[in-house]
């Protein structure tokens, strides 16, 4: 994997680039507990797309700032029993084609078996129905799963173990054959290579598409979810072919980062406002540091694209509003 050599072309130095540049004036808002947060905007309305113990809500309004105040509606409910019973994480809500698909993690209440399943409806308010595992010849552990659409083809994108057993999490790609199949074998396209993507435990997971013009970005969630070293590095599809691992070029450092009253920031989505004039970043983070898991809220704030590259800057603290 090469590292990035656009930096010179943009103009901007890696400090820059990499967490130092605060956004534009306009403040980050704390829209309450929860975590993966899945923002989603699709013909004029947005969309909030949640686990629901061991089942998928969604919430629809007319911004991203009234989706936290949104009535949920559960779309789908998990059988008693089976493979995918229990544990849904990080659902995502996407309109592909005619229909509207969920990708979420499921197991059996045993977390090495975690395994992406693709849930398919008429509606974003539901009712959805399963459509079943979605997986790669390995059929090995797998969460965070999301879609790119590149040079008119699907792809799939997930975290996923090298092997059966736990320790390190690294990011995958195979190629879709529609958007509930996956049609050949998967390729890793990063894995945790620096300090900063090992504090905790060595995690790459949480890929989320992020395209600015004719470049796409693909930013990922780094370290122990559980720790305040939780932070977001970036990849660029600098080649022509998503299968290739040489097509993607990862940033050296960190993207965003904590800093006081945001510990561990991480797995995010992103959405415009309504007249497309202000870029957000949706994520989750601590107001408290050591909280892990049980302190997380879902944080949303402006983001800056500077010579075409994304630039999120720092995570406010709690307590702003937008």
């Amino acid at each position: 994997m090469r590292m990035i050599s656009f930096f010179a072309a943009a103009g901007l130095l890696i400090s820059v680039f990499c967490g130092s540049f605060l956004p534009p004036a306009g403040n980050g808002a704390d829209y309450g507990g929860g975590a993966d947060p899945w923002y989603y905007a699709d013909g004029g309305r947005y969309y909030y797309c949640y686990s629901v113990g061991n089942g998928v809500g969604v919430k629809e309004a007319a911004s991203p700032e009234l989706l936290a105040a949104a009535e949920g509606r559960t779309v789908y409910t998990a059988p008693e029993s089976g493979p995918y019973s229990r544990d849904y994480w990080a659902p995502e809500l996407h309109h592909i084609g005619s229909a509207w698909y969920i990708y979420v993690a499921a197991d059996d209440g045993a977390n090495e078996n975690h395994r992406m399943y693709v849930l398919r409806g008429e509606d974003p308010l539901g009712p959805f129905t399963m459509v079943g595992k979605l997986t790669d010849p390995s059929d090995r552990w797998a969460i965070d799963g999301t879609v790119l659409l590149s040079g008119g083809r699907l792809y799939f994108i997930w975290s996923g173990w090298e092997g059966d057993t736990d320790g390190e999490q690294r990011l995958y790609i195979a190629p879709m054959e529609g958007p509930a199949h996956i049609s050949g074998e998967r390729v890793c396209i990063s894995k945790p290579d620096h300090k900063w993507e090992k504090r905790g435990m060595s995690i790459n997971e949480g890929p989320e598409i992020l395209k600015e013009g004719s470049r796409t970005f693909l930013v990922y969630s780094a370290s122990g979810s559980w720790t305040d070293d939780y932070c977001l590095g970036m990849l660029e599809l600098t080649g022509s072919d998503p299968l290739d691992p040489v097509s993607w070029a990862k940033c050296p450092l960190p993207v965003f980062s904590k800093t006081e009253g945001a510990y561990g920031p991480g797995h995010c989505s992103f959405v415009s406002s309504p007249d497309g004039a202000t870029e957000y970043i949706v994520y989750h983070a601590n107001a408290v540091s050591g909280t892990g898991w049980s302190g997380r809220s879902v944080r949303m704030q402006p983001y800056r694209t500077v010579c075409g590259v994304p630039v999120f800057g720092r995570p406010y603290g709690t307590g702003k509003v937008c």
